[in-house]
């Protein structure tokens, strides 16, 4: 058939509702409730069934709908209220100040996915929810930053369980014209495309825009009939079964968005890469620096490693993306000449510093080679990752890898119910969620009224039993059960009973069945005449994932058991609309992953904004956010190398908490009233998840930590013709070329070797520095508490100074130690660049005395 050419027709809207149509192409509508409750007064039956998609939605309604709600004065006045909000969202200013970027100049922020609301399918997951939240709160910030991604024409998974519980997979097209996209154009109005040189030649593809906010999000898409069917592939499935297909998606992602940035005449002052799946990023930024300030590879690459962030959400080194060489070097082979450097060094940037040659190239690595700011995601999550990766810094103690955290936070108002925001807005200020870093505010959650907090949580405990009720009678009837089983599901789950919620992705070590490791016991508990409990699962396996889907299978069978089948339901198809009701509605969250394995987690902070409890492992998120006054934790944080001997342990935890605390606190009622303790533990949670686990507060410590040092790297880096950038170049080639010369002797005690606390002592050596100048060196005493003959505790670095010059290249240097308590300590000494923490933590620049670590 020959090519088609394609038009859509819009609802001819009238003039007084235009501003619906401006609306539903914005997602700021989608985290304030009075929006949405005005889509939803429209028509409440076709706004559930477009998925709360209101650019389909507004095509769906009739012309003569439209002309009675453009006469109908309390949906004008609705209209013009939620109007006069979105409008004072344009005009308010930057609450961060001190980034200070001219409209040319953005944060470039790069992810695979974005989980903005369950009508864009561009998500998987954790990663991509938390990609969407970070723009949310960006745009409340007023944060000058532009969101990178792919548009995925069939995006990720549709999940249904088949008459067997085995999850089966679809993958629905997106129908990109019911998006609140637009396709991006130059300023004479012509399309923006961009292009990558590839092995199946050129890939070409063209830029969507989605506003959030004051955000915008580009999205690159290979869907064009002028690409081969291999090309248009590129941008089908997010995450792709094939090596090809997800280097060519990386590639797209991390050099494409550059580009598309460069042609909107934007420069990415600062670069944030979320994951390694964007570390491409790195190259083309470096070769557009090279291109503005006319420098070399060198300097360009001292100055887009100290105004680069990068981010890993993956605490297991499997998890991180590995491909072959041979796949990465058709793509970028052509940097490597512009840097004038060899094939082989560039392709080095992806393996352990000094080993060549494994003939793979880890995304992660190659992230690092790139960025000044490295983060993790918890606390948890920042000691695994430098535990993890401490290779790549070799002769360097694990605390000093230069990884640090920032911990996830939740956009609030995406995941708050509409009745406990009414609940704040009368109790708190109609303006709480732009003012969450105000404590005294948030602690007025203690004067809500007991009464108060119980009914509207009530209130989401039903709408959740609701949903899921609505949600069973659909797989029912997919799976053409007989009329009996349609019938009975008005009758399951209860709405006084306590509601357990677990919605994970299924991957083995997040142990969705624990739960089920002692089927009478647990059955005991559900079936209790006086206290029984219920219990809502949800998540999806990865396609590939037998082990996980078998999990599901095996909570599917225990939930049809005869004396628990009311009581037990697993939802299919688990996504951001699903998430939204069980956050709500649970009583308790449940994880139960096993440690150090869950790098942050974010659905339990959803449920804590909520009042929901928390009964965790203590990993992730929870190892900072766990208080007995508002959670429970299984366990007490321990590591076992015997999984089937954790499992057991753990389980029977589980189970003990459940039965003597968690379930006779929730039914701890006196004449009749809510349970007052329970309720104070829900204020305490609620409390935590907004003033420590919001994305505010996580975006905040982005700006904070790295974006604004970024900032004044790129301007102090690049002014002058970008003198200070070519300096460093400079030194850091002098101090790679000169320093396997350095040689240090043992370091002297002046004095006695045993003190008391309060003395202090001297301690002197001799360094030899070769053609190296002790202005450009640090000598540092490394001590601390002796925890083995080789092993310190506790330790840390304490600069010595110069005493004097022995000879050309030869110096004493000493330096004075207080003991500052009391025990068996250990000391060497070191050498290390002098100079900001990029190159003082330069892999290969580290010498110890007598070659020590």
């Amino acid at each position: 058939m020959e090519q088609m050419q394609i038009y859509k027709v819009y609802p001819a809207i009238p003039e007084p509702l235009s501003f619906l149509d401006y609306l539903a192409r914005n997602l700021w509508w989608c985290w304030n409730h009075e929006a949405i409750d005005l889509f939803h007064r429209i028509n409440p039956v076709q706004w559930q069934k477009v998925g709360k998609n209101p650019v389909a939605f507004l095509s769906h309604i009739s012309q003569r709908r439209f002309i009675e709600l453009s006469k109908d004065e309390s949906f004008l006045g609705h209209l013009d209220r939620v109007k006069i909000k979105f409008e004072q969202m344009f005009s308010s200013v930057s609450k961060i100040k001190e980034l200070d970027l001219n409209p040319k100049e953005t944060i470039a922020y790069f992810s695979m996915e974005f989980g903005l609301h369950e009508s864009l399918p561009f998500f998987a997951g954790g990663l991509g929810v938390l990609a969407g939240d970070h723009l949310k709160a960006s745009s409340a910030l007023g944060i000058p930053l532009t969101g990178i991604g792919l548009l995925f024409n069939e995006g990720y998974f549709t999940q249904f369980l088949d008459h067997n519980g085995w999850q089966q997979e679809t993958y629905p097209v997106n129908d990109v014209f019911d998006l609140p996209v637009q396709k991006v154009q130059d300023s004479q109005g012509f399309e923006i495309k961009i292009e990558i040189p590839g092995p199946e030649g050129k890939i070409c593809a063209c830029v969507w825009q989605l506003k959030i906010g004051k955000i915008k999000l580009l999205l690159l898409d290979t869907n064009l009939s002028e690409n081969p069917d291999s090309i248009r592939d590129i941008t089908s499935r997010l995450y792709a079964g094939h090596n090809e297909t997800r280097v060519a998606q990386e590639i797209l992602l991390g050099i494409g968005g550059v580009k598309v940035l460069n042609a909107l005449n934007i420069f990415p002052n600062v670069c944030h890469m979320n994951e390694g799946h964007c570390s491409f990023a790195g190259l083309e930024r470096i070769s557009m620096v090279m291109d503005k300030y006319n420098v070399d590879f060198q300097a360009a690459a001292q100055i887009c490693k100290r105004t680069c962030v990068f981010t890993t959400h993956t605490p297991v080194a499997a998890g991180h993306d590995e491909f072959p060489k041979e796949l990465i070097l058709p793509y970028i082979k052509h940097y490597a000449q512009k840097f004038l450097i060899s094939e082989e060094e560039l392709l080095s940037w992806g393996e352990p510093h000094g080993l060549k040659n494994t003939g793979k190239f880890s995304m992660f690595i190659f992230g690092t080679r790139v960025s000044g700011y490295i983060n993790g995601v918890s606390r948890l999550h920042g000691q695994v990752a430098r535990t993890m990766w401490q290779s790549l810094w070799p002769r360097r103690y694990v605390k000093e890898i230069p990884i640090s955290h920032v911990t996830n936070g939740v956009h609030i108002c995406c995941y708050l119910s509409k009745h406990k925001n009414a609940l704040f807005e009368r109790y708190l200020s109609s303006e709480w969620s732009t003012r969450l870093y105000n404590s005294k505010l948030i602690s007025r959650i203690d004067n809500i009224e007991n009464d108060d907090l119980w009914h509207v949580h009530e209130l989401d405990r039903s709408n959740l039993i609701k949903k899921c009720r609505e949600a069973l009678l659909t797989q029912y009837k997919r799976r053409n059960a007989p009329r009996n089983v349609l019938d009975e599901v008005a009758t399951v789950l209860d709405h006084r009973v306590l509601t357990i919620c677990f919605a994970r992705r299924f991957a083995t070590y997040k142990r969705a069945g624990l739960l089920l490791k002692d089927i009478q016991r647990l059955t005991k508990l559900i079936t209790d005449h006086d206290r029984p409990i219920q219990i809502v699962f949800a998540g999806k396996a990865h396609p590939n994932d037998n082990e996980g889907k078998a999990i599901i299978k095996q909570i599917v069978e225990f939930a049809r058991f005869e004396d628990v089948r009311h009581r037990v339901v697993f939802l299919e198809n688990y996504g951001i609309n699903i998430a939204r009701y069980m956050v709500q509605g649970c009583d308790v969250w449940l994880n139960t992953p096993r440690r150090p394995n869950e790098a942050c987690g974010t659905s339990g902070m959803k449920a804590a904004a909520n009042g929901g409890l928390n009964l965790s492992i203590l990993d992730g998120w929870w190892c900072e956010g766990f208080s007995k006054n508002r959670g429970w934790s299984i366990g007490n944080g321990d590591v076992y190398d015997d999984h089937e001997y954790q499992d057991e342990v753990e389980s029977q935890a589980l189970y003990n908490l459940l039965e003597n605390v968690v379930i006779p606190k929730f039914y701890e009622k006196e004449r009749n009233n809510p349970p007052g303790k329970w309720i104070k533990m829900m204020k305490e949670s609620m409390k935590m998840a907004l003033m420590d686990f919001s994305s505010d507060r996580m975006v905040r410590e982005y700006a904070t930590r790295f974006y604004i040092p970024a900032s004044i790297n790129f301007k102090r880096l690049t002014d002058d013709s970008a003198l200070k950038a070519k300096e460093l170049a400079q030194t850091q080639a002098r101090l790679i070329s000169l320093w396997s010369s350095i040689k240090l002797s043992k370091p002297q005690l002046i004095t006695q070797t045993d003190f008391i606390v309060g003395d202090t002592f001297r301690i002197t050596l001799e360094a030899f520095l070769g053609e190296l100048t002790p202005e450009e060196v640090e000598l540092q005493i490394y001590h601390g508490k002796l925890r083995s003959l080789d092993h310190l505790e506790d330790s840390r670095p304490e600069n010595m100074w110069l005493q004097e010059t022995i000879s050309q290249g030869t110096y004493l240097y000493a330096c004075t130690i207080t003991c500052s308590d009391s025990g068996r300590f250990g000391y060497t000494a070191r050498v290390i660049p002098k100079g900001d923490e990029v190159l003082s933590n330069t892999p290969g620049l580290i010498t110890w005395v007598d070659g020590g670590m």
